[in-house]
Formats: structure tokens, C-alpha cells, sequence
């Protein structure tokens, strides 16, 4: 035991340097991701801020109650579960095949070129990049509605309308990340042994063929690994995209479990009440990535752990 702990010191003094870049990670991680896991108490407590998280009452499991017999929860978990579906079918397949069109680029100046101009989207924030959606799809003044009129269309108003606001929202958020999210598997592609093409040629497979027999099955961990990541997001869709894009007319379909916190909890100080909807958003996303994780590594890919 001693022998271990010397070289457990030895080693650590010899890489000091390396172990002190962790400080600052664990120092976050710690601050701003395990010590609020104190304050999921208050789902079981009256919360007052005069009373403080000890002094409040303990209500036990009625913040629960209240938060599963009322109608407007079930509206939200309905309309974040159906925001994440789209994502999940529509947008998280975008960068597998933006990265297979890029990988096929052999001009080395162009596809970095390209490249660059797809990441530019990921480094706007959403208030910036909202305001240049919400202009584009103006009904009146909007770049797409000027199209639509000169083909013989009428306007559409894609932003008030329940139909058309989860498609510019799904397409809004594939515009900004489809880009950047494709750097994950252009390097998984760089990886792939080149001879397996020469094979894949030598058989006569043409570059489609290439594509599913050879480059797909190479980058399979990277999007099963990704996949189980997605599907733990399935209980949170983000807060600055969709309360840049949404409005009273279509609150409907775009009220989700984050706006609704922000809503009901810092808000209209409901804390014990938006703080049991936080914790169970948690336990099921705790529950789908297990979940997906032990059907991914049942499909003999390695999984998350």
C-alpha cells in the first residue's frame, strides 16, 4: 500500500504541469455542476426566500403531485419531447452528411474554405443569429417571402404559424450546428485505412458503394457514441434558441420545459415547483442514456461506459 501511494506522489510530481490544467476543469465541474445538485432539496420543500433552503418547510412529494396532475406540464413534455423527435430524425443526420460530402472534396483550398464558412454559424449566438432568422423569414420584408411572391406564391408566416415554427426551428438549428458538427466525423474518416478504398475499387464498388460499405461502418462508433449524447437531450430542447424564436401565437408548440421554468420559476418564483420539473427531466434523461447506451453496446459498439 505504501509502494503505491510513492509512486501515486512520484507520478503525480512528474507531471505536475498536466494534472494542474485539470484544477480549473474540476473547479467548474465542481461549482457549477455538482454543488447545484444541493438545491434539488427544494423539490421536496415549500421554498421561501426569506426562510432559505433549511429554514423552508418540507412538503415531501406535493411539489410532485402538483407538477403531474396539472395540464400544462403534460402540454410541455409533449411539445419538448416532439421538438427533440424532429431533431433526432432531421437534424442530427445533417452533419453525417454534410462531413460525407466534405470528405469527398479533393481540392484541399476549397473544402477549407467551405469548412470554414459552415463553422461560422456555430460562433453566433442565438440572439444575433435569431434576429437574422426572424428577418429572413419576415412575412413582409423577409429574403424567403420575396422568393415565394416572385414564383406566385402567397407570404407565408413561418413564425406565427403552429405548422411552419418547428420546421424554421428545426431548420434554423441545423443552419448554425450542422457545420461545426461535422469536425467529429471528418476526423473519424481521416482515420479510416486508405486501402479499403483501393479494395472497395478493385471490386468494382463505384463511390456510393464506397460510402456505405466503407466509409459509414468507419465512423459507425463516433455516430452510435453521439447518438447515446442526443438522446440524453431528449428532456431539454435549450432555452436561448427557442425563446429568441417564439411568440404568443404559436406558444402552443413552442412552450417547452425551459421556457416553462424560466416562466414559472424565476419568473413567478415558483422554485419548489419548476425545481421537481428539473429533477425529473434529469432522471429520465439519466434513464434514456442508460437505456440507449445498453442497446448500442448490445449492437457490439462500445458505449459511453
Amino acid at each position: 500500500m505504501r509502494g503505491r501511494r510513492t509512486s501515486f506522489w512520484k507520478e503525480l510530481s512528474r507531471n505536475r504541469f498536466l494534472y494542474g490544467m485539470l484544477v480549473p476543469v474540476a473547479a467548474y465541474l465542481l461549482l457549477f455542476k455538482y454543488g447545484p445538485m444541493f438545491g434539488e432539496i427544494i423539490a421536496f420543500k415549500d421554498y421561501r426566500l426569506a426562510d432559505g433552503i433549511w429554514g423552508s418547510e418540507w412538503v415531501g412529494v406535493d411539489n410532485f403531485v402538483k407538477l403531474f396532475s396539472g395540464a400544462d406540464f403534460y402540454a410541455v413534455l409533449r411539445n419538448t419531447l416532439l421538438l427533440n423527435a424532429y431533431h433526432l430524425v432531421f437534424a442530427f443526420p445533417a452533419p453525417i452528411l454534410l462531413a460525407l460530402l466534405l470528405n469527398e472534396v479533393r481540392a484541399e483550398w476549397y473544402k477549407r474554405t467551405l469548412q470554414n464558412l459552415l463553422y461560422i454559424p456555430h460562433f453566433i449566438s442565438w440572439v444575433a443569429l435569431g434576429s437574422i432568422v426572424i428577418a429572413l423569414l419576415s412575412p413582409s420584408t423577409g429574403f424567403v417571402n420575396y422568393v415565394l411572391k416572385l414564383l406566385g406564391l402567397e407570404p407565408v408566416y413561418f413564425l406565427a404559424d403552429t405548422l411552419w415554427w418547428p420546421i424554421s426551428f428545426i431548420a434554423s438549428g441545423i443552419w448554425k450546428e450542422a457545420g461545426f458538427g461535422t469536425i467529429l466525423y471528418l476526423a473519424a474518416m481521416a482515420s479510416i485505412d486508405p486501402t479499403l478504398y483501393e479494395a472497395a475499387k478493385i471490386d468494382g464498388a463505384r463511390k456510393a458503394r464506397q460510402i456505405w460499405h466503407v466509409t459509414l461502418p468507419g465512423i459507425r462508433s463516433t455516430i452510435a457514441i453521439l447518438l447515446i449524447l442526443q438522446v440524453g437531450k431528449m428532456m431539454d430542447v435549450g432555452f436561448e434558441q427557442v425563446f429568441v424564436l417564439r411568440n404568443n401565437a404559436v406558444s402552443s408548440v413552442s412552450e417547452v420545459i425551459s421556457t416553462y421554468v424560466y416562466t414559472r420559476g424565476i419568473i413567478n418564483l415558483q422554485y419548489s415547483y419548476t425545481t421537481a420539473l428539473g429533477l425529473f427531466q434529469s432522471v429520465i434523461a439519466l434513464i434514456l442514456v442508460v437505456a440507449v447506451n445498453r442497446i448500442i453496446k448490445a449492437m457490439g459498439e462500445r458505449g459511453l461506459w
